[in-house]
């Protein structure tokens, strides 16, 4: 079960990410799309399903089976989608970078 201060990996950001911009479409195959999309970097597809696994078991994930898939011999999909646990700890990660960030600008600007 995750805390309630639980602290989030950059992958694991990113897939947490990758999640809600899937909204209820959010399986292995489009979570690892919209990373590759997004990062432009090459990401290992067993890494995705690793990740994903290891979110589900901290309390931070849940999923469910979609019906089978339509065409024949159609498997069902395993569907992700956050908790409440996983948003405060995306929401406490982000104001800790901003906060980072802060008066940054001027020194990279170099």
């Amino acid at each position: 079960m995750a805390t309630e201060h639980a602290t989030l990996g950059e992958f694991e950001q990113m897939i947490l990410l990758a999640i809600l911009q899937r909204k209820e479409d959010a399986y292995g195959a489009t979570i690892y799309d919209e990373l590759s999309r997004h990062t432009k970097r090459s990401v290992a597809r067993g890494a995705v399903y690793m990740t994903l696994d290891r979110l589900e078991k901290k309390g931070l994930l849940t999923s469910t089976l979609s019906d089978p898939t339509p065409e024949r011999g159609g498997r069902a999909r395993r569907c992700y989608s956050l908790t409440r646990q996983a948003i405060h700890a995306l929401k406490d990660s982000r104001r800790t970078l901003i906060s980072l960030w802060a008066g940054l600008e001027p020194v990279l600007e170099k």
